[in-house]
């Protein structure tokens, strides 16, 4: 088990601001769990729509850090680094549940285990808490592709957006 700073964690995600919500891992264990945190500012650009009167963060975007966890949690047990023709694809979010609003100045604590991979599914058992309250808790399922080239997006330069 071992933490990895957020350097780290964009070593493995290719998620960027506004859209990687995970700040830190705190530890892990190959084949097993992580547990790792988002801190929630003010200043995330999502607070601006939800809600300007009574900020609170969007429960998508709780999930979506908590599959950022399960990510990470799957490529350190591979021992892999994702690279670009690597995809990972949502597969599914069964019993999700929201306990509790998370506001600014929270620290959302994520812990996900490994329930199951089998034939290139991994499934997750996942909840995040806020100050030890439950917060949002769903189980997930994800697959990792590797795209072959005809799958790939074309790169565009600069000149065709003249």
């Amino acid at each position: 088990m071992s933490s990895l700073d957020i350097n780290q964690i964009k070593e493995y995600l290719p998620h960027r601001y506004p859209l990687l919500l995970v700040d830190r891992v705190l530890n892990w264990e190959s084949g097993k769990s992580i547990t790792a945190i988002k801190n929630v500012t003010a200043n995330e650009e999502f607070f601006n729509g939800h809600f300007p009167h009574k900020p609170v963060m969007p429960g998508v975007l709780m999930i979506e850090a908590m599959a950022q966890a399960a990510a990470l949690l799957s490529f350190l047990t591979l021992g892999q680094k994702p690279d670009d023709n690597m995809v990972v694809y949502f597969l599914g979010i069964d019993n999700a549940r929201f306990k509790r609003p998370v506001e600014p100045g929270d620290q959302l604590r994520m812990e996900v285990d490994i329930v199951k991979v089998a034939r290139g599914v991994w499934k997750y058992k996942a909840r995040a808490s806020v100050d030890g309250q439950l917060a949002v808790e769903a189980d997930l399922m994800c697959t990792m592709r590797v795209l072959d080239n005809s799958q790939r997006p074309a790169s565009q330069t600069p000149a065709e957006f003249a």
